[in-house]
């Protein structure tokens, strides 16, 4: 009886690209210290008993100040919303910067779009290793998800077991092996800019209300030119919230909608990284 090839492939072999071992501390960490630290800044900065004509002696938590000296000042009387609001601010600051490092980073060192035209030109003259070296230089995800698919393209070239189906369907597996492994170092923590992004506005017309009604009840104890005077004042330190938390929503979208778009791009070429060495090697190696 006639041999039979066999059309299962061997067990794989781990893909090249081992996880990354970092931690996460920051995604708790960081919006616990900004709202502890907005609330420093409201209570200790702008609270600071020098900034009002009436500060409350007896201090506290929460010191009853009037008399604000300056715009700054009037800050401090939008309520206890406002140093949360500072941290939301901070928090969004913080995972900025956070974000455009690792993103930065796993760009690469050099434009994703040339990197895939040295790696094809150099597959084309059946330069394995010369592909390899564009990828030490480029760097980044785009770079690392290549370098493990050309060690397992270098493999398939040398194997004589598998058809050439069976061989670029292996290279095309540790691609998306690889590609599994970068991704989510791309896209954590873009969801506190989100949250923020919502949450933020929220909490800003929260503080809005509980400062209108604290006006209205001040109000209600006065009257005359004074009752005028207290609400308009009123009014003024409650949309202080607002403004925060509108501004802070701003960036947190703006910044958010960044992110997404060089993620979308780092994407793009790993995508056609890996289209690019399936191809190449269906049209090489026959």
């Amino acid at each position: 009886m006639a041999d039979i090839k066999p059309t299962a492939a061997p067990a794989a072999k781990a893909t090249s690209v081992q996880p990354k071992k970092s931690g996460n501390s920051i995604s708790w960490l960081a919006p616990l210290t900004c709202i502890i630290l907005g609330y420093l800044i409201w209570r200790f900065a702008i609270g600071t008993p020098s900034n009002f004509t009436k500060p409350d002696p007896n201090g506290g938590f929460w010191p009853d100040h009037e008399g604000a000296k300056s715009g700054i000042a009037r800050m401090y009387l939008g309520g206890i919303i406002v140093p949360i609001l500072i941290g939301c601010f901070l928090t969004v600051i913080t995972f900025v910067i956070e974000r455009l490092l690792t993103v930065t980073k796993a760009s690469g060192t050099g434009n994703i779009a040339e990197f895939v035209r040295k790696v094809q030109f150099n597959l084309a003259n059946k330069d394995v290793d010369k592909a390899i070296a564009e990828c030490d230089k480029q760097k980044g995800s785009v770079g690392n998800v290549m370098k493990a698919g050309l060690r397992k393209y270098k493999e398939m070239i040398t194997n004589t077991e598998l058809a050439t189906e069976q061989k670029v369907l292996n290279i095309q597996k540790e691609v998306e092996e690889a590609t599994a492994l970068e991704l989510p170092m791309l896209e954590k923590n873009l969801v506190f800019l989100s949250t923020i992004a919502s949450v933020a506005t929220l909490l800003g017309l929260l503080g809005t209300v509980l400062g209108m009604i604290r006006s209205f009840s001040a109000l209600g104890d006065s009257g005359g030119g004074e009752a005028a005077q207290k609400l308009s004042q009123g009014i003024s330190e409650a949309l202080y919230n607002t403004a925060l938390g509108i501004g802070t929503s701003a960036i947190s979208i703006i910044m958010y909608n960044v992110f997404t778009t060089r993620i979308d791009g780092i994407t793009f070429g790993i995508d056609e990284s890996g289209f690019t060495l399936t191809q190449s090697f269906a049209a090489n190696y026959k």
